[in-house]
């Protein structure tokens, strides 16, 4: 059968790192796939044996297929992580066409690219998809266009695992709250209480940080869950569910 291989698609980042380190403790080797190869190397480098750096833009076509070309000769793909993603403009007022558009092509038309182009190797592998959604795809939480990309990200993940189940093809979403990223220790810099005022509204009182995301795409990916297709798994310390705030302003009572 040769090896057992995992794709993640924006590896070089906080939250692919942590993702292509769990998944290397039960695939035979994992492709970090980015368009930053120097990132990406650094992140081999500290991951060590076992990971395989390759380019790959998710926006366009042509680079989605020659990555999956590259790996059809390693080995059979069980599992392709769609990670790659940023968000542009903040609110609908700063969202142009252009930011619209550029947002959509990576957090949304990627995704498809990425599965069309691996759709034939995960058939014969009979191997799973996981998206990397958002709760922004859940709710309203600021960044629009990025918002609105991953509610389609969800519906691409529901369709996949309807379409493809018959080939025995399992399609799952991860919906991270807020992550602990260098993206966020930017702010931190700007606000040293960013972390403490996002966590007053998640349950947990705490943020996600990139391991939990991780550990949830390990699960997903793993024979644990065989039945497992077409869900989207909140990792959000419980945001999704509820704000605490708001529970006790409407009840009156400190209990939540």
């Amino acid at each position: 059968m040769g090896q057992r291989l995992a794709i993640v698609t924006g590896a070089a980042g906080d939250i692919g790192r942590a993702i292509a380190r769990r998944l290397g403790q039960d695939h035979d080797v994992v492709v970090l796939a980015d368009r930053d190869i120097a990132a990406a190397e650094r992140a081999a480098a500290e991951l060590g044996a076992g990971f395989v750096v390759m380019a790959v833009d998710v926006t366009l076509p042509e680079s989605c297929a020659d990555l999956a070309a590259k790996v059809a000769a390693l080995g059979a793909v069980a599992t392709l992580v769609n990670n790659a993603g940023a968000a542009w403009g903040a609110s609908l007022h700063q969202t142009t066409p252009e930011t619209w558009a550029k947002d959509r092509a990576l957090n949304f038309d990627g995704n498809f690219l990425m599965f069309r182009a691996f759709a034939d190797q995960l058939i014969k592998a009979r191997g799973s998809v996981i998206n990397i959604a958002s709760v922004n795809g859940l709710g309203i939480y600021g960044h629009p266009a990025y918002s609105a990309a991953k509610a389609g990200m969800l519906h691409l993940t529901r369709a996949i695992a309807v379409e493809y189940g018959r080939y025995g093809v399992r399609a799952n979403a991860v919906a991270p709250g807020t992550v602990r990223t260098q993206a966020w220790e930017a702010r931190a810099a700007l606000n040293p209480n960013v972390f403490k005022d996002a966590a007053e509204h998640y349950p947990l009182g705490r943020i996600v940080l990139p391991q939990d995301v991780a550990n949830a795409v390990g699960f997903l990916a793993s024979e644990q869950a065989a039945a497992i297709s077409g869900v989207c798994l909140p990792v959000d310390c419980g945001l999704s569910a509820g704000i605490p705030a708001l529970a006790r302003t409407f009840s009156q009572t400190d209990d939540y």
